[in-house]
């Protein structure tokens, strides 16, 4: 009798698995996909995306972050390159295209060395020494720049735009989102700080990209809640109330008896009293805007309005701090303790129609650290894309102000890398030279895409650069309109350092990381019983039990 040999299952049934290099090949294969998706978006000649959700929502843009993430990618390797998009943008705002790009190739690169027999481990290492070196070489090459450098922050935010929808009209947005960054700078300790939630981007559909303005202050999407109150205040004392001006009702469950009719006309007195009493408080304060992030009840209106305030109610908690950053205003939650210091002030603060919706203004604050870009566009997409250039720009204004570093554009700083890499590869000895040499070889990606993107013969583009770098030229990049090589710093093409460095760290981080996979194990999407079925004999829905 012979004895048959019982075979053993480690995992559940429909449990998927693959082991060493066809894990490797798959995992690489679907980071490279991912790359060659939003590869073509990259630079001034990059295309867009038209990205269809379930719902049948249109989203147009070569955002590569906005891109990947509506996507919807299953693969999980593919998930880990998208995560390089969120981190960067995060991080900087602006480059996603490029460190998922960058990733990519790395893995593309590292593939060649793998059929050479390289063990993954080696090419890990050479690829941490390559990134170490590299971030030493990208802080080597960049210029300094400080916030009175305005010609150098536009030109950084106008790189930002270029090749976005709103490329039209960089000129005027760069000038705001300057401006604007600039006045929401705050130091500590002789550093900068800057947060970028204090430009609040309020986009109305309407008008053109042109019709974009940057106010002193705050845009507010709500109008004033009685039409008897004034249209516009000028010299405004603004309060900012957290509880609603309403008569409160109790905790608990309660009943009020009444007997007698007249009681309830004394009831209701009272009610007009206190919410009277409420409103005579606000006005003895010396306020006469009120925002107020609850209701504002009927009657309350009809007193405010009556002695000539201006009130805004259910505003959102992020406009309140917004409202507090730019007014000097505290949020007061009794009203009670309001007094004359709890006041912010503002020029003027109106009412005013744009598009066909009525929006409030407060303008003309004393020194708003919150300021707003109201964002036109002629259509919703236009508007969102607008959107979308116009936060880039800020994340890059800010992240060069922030590191106070800044390159050249247009592929310079790439191809400078990469001959800097092979440099230092020769003092490696071993495999991990390989590895470093792969990693220069990755960098240029960049401008070789930026000249397939254009049209034009990437290894010619690429030729030309190395022998312009060779002759000492750091910032030789690509000009896409002409195909020629350029000083990129003189034809104002300028990006932040963090851009560089974030997008070279996270690329090669996850490229290690994917190349270190040698086992995929992925368990059956069979949903978990809830508990013993009628004919699950009590077993709780465990698996294989027969």
């Amino acid at each position: 009798m012979t004895n048959q040999v019982q075979p053993i299952f480690i995992m559940p049934e429909g449990s998927q698995r693959t082991t060493g290099k066809t894990a490797q090949r798959n995992n690489i294969m679907a980071a490279k996909l991912v790359a060659e998706t939003i590869r073509t978006t990259l630079g001034p000649k990059g295309m867009d995306k038209m990205v269809v959700d379930s719902l049948g929502d249109v989203i147009v843009t070569n955002d590569g972050v906005t891109i990947l993430e509506e996507m919807n990618i299953e693969h999980p390797a593919a998930k880990m390159i998208v995560e390089i998009a969120k981190t960067q943008e995060s991080e900087v705002g602006d480059g996603t295209t490029t460190a998922v790009v960058l990733a990519g190739e790395l893995l593309k690169k590292a593939e060649t060395l793998l059929d050479q027999e390289v063990h993954p481990t080696v090419i890990v290492k050479g690829y941490r020494i390559a990134a170490e070196k590299s971030l030493k070489i990208l802080n080597n090459l960049a210029e300094t720049v400080t916030e009175n450098d305005d010609t150098i922050l536009k030109n950084i935010a106008m790189t930002a735009m270029t090749g976005k929808g709103a490329e039209s009209s960089k000129e005027l947005l760069s000038d705001l989102i300057v401006k604007g960054v600039k006045s929401i700078v705050e130091k500590e300790d002789g550093k900068i700080l800057i947060d970028i939630e204090n430009i609040k981007l309020e986009k109305k559909t309407g008008g053109s990209v042109e019709d974009t303005q940057l106010i002193n202050g705050i845009v507010v999407d709500k109008e004033k809640v009685n039409s008897g109150m004034p249209r516009g205040v000028k010299e405004a004392k603004v309060v900012l109330i957290d509880s609603a001006i309403e008569i409160k009702s109790t905790e608990m469950d309660a009943k009020i008896q009444i007997s007698d009719p007249n009681q309830i006309q004394a009831f209701l007195d009272q009610e007009e009293r206190m919410l009277k009493t409420m409103v005579d408080k606000i006005a003895a304060s010396g306020a006469n805007v009120i925002f107020c992030q609850k209701g504002i009840d009927d009657l309350a209106q009809h007193f405010l309005a009556k002695k000539g305030l201006f009130a805004v109610r259910r505003v959102k908690k992020s406009d309140m701090t917004a409202l507090a950053k730019a007014t000097g205003a505290r949020i007061v939650t009794n009203l009670d303790d309001l007094s004359a210091d709890d006041l912010g002030y503002a020029g003027v603060v109106e009412e005013k129609k744009v598009g066909d919706e009525d929006m409030t203004y407060v303008r003309d604050c004393r020194n708003p650290k919150s300021v707003t870009l109201l964002l036109r566009g002629s259509t919703e997409h236009i508007a969102d894309e607008v959107k979308r250039a116009v936060e880039d720009g800020i994340g890059d204004v800010a992240s060069a102000l922030r590191n106070g570093g800044v390159v050249a554009g247009a592929g310079a700083p790439e191809v400078e890398l990469a001959r800097e890499l092979r440099k230092f590869s020769d003092s490696l000895s071993g495999r991990e030279q390989l590895a470093v040499n792969c990693f220069a070889d990755a960098m240029e990606i960049i401008p070789r895409t930026l000249a397939e993107n254009a049209g034009l013969d990437p290894i010619d583009v690429l030729t030309e650069l190395k022998s312009a770098h060779d002759k000492g030229m750091k910032w030789a990049g690509i000009d896409v309109f002409t195909g020629k090589v350029i000083d990129a710093w003189e034809n104002k093409i300028m990006e932040p350092l963090k851009i560089k460095t974030q997008a070279v760290s996270s690329a090669a981080e996850v490229a290690q990381m994917i190349l270190r996979i040698d086992d995929v194990i992925a368990s059956s999407k069979a949903s978990p019983s809830p508990g013993p079925g009628p004919d699950m004999g009590g077993m709780g829905g465990m698996p294989g039990m027969m």
